[in-house]
């Protein structure tokens, strides 16, 4: 038994800008689906920062 079959296989993960031309119909229906899934968790995270600093702009304006 190898040992790298003991340890958890990697998720594929998409590259910005890598060639679609070999992803199937299938594929790329999902990359999308993860690719919106990580676009609302970005947009989640910019909201909560853009909420501190307005706070925090708010507590210090002069």
């Amino acid at each position: 038994m190898d040992l790298d079959d003991l340890e958890p296989k990697k998720a594929k993960s998409h590259v910005l800008g890598e060639d679609l031309s070999k992803h199937s119909v299938a594929e790329l229906g999902a990359l999308i689906e993860t690719l919106k899934a990580e676009i609302a968790r970005v947009e989640e995270a910019l909201a909560g920062k853009q909420s501190s600093k307005s706070a925090a702009d708010a507590a210090f304006k002069r």
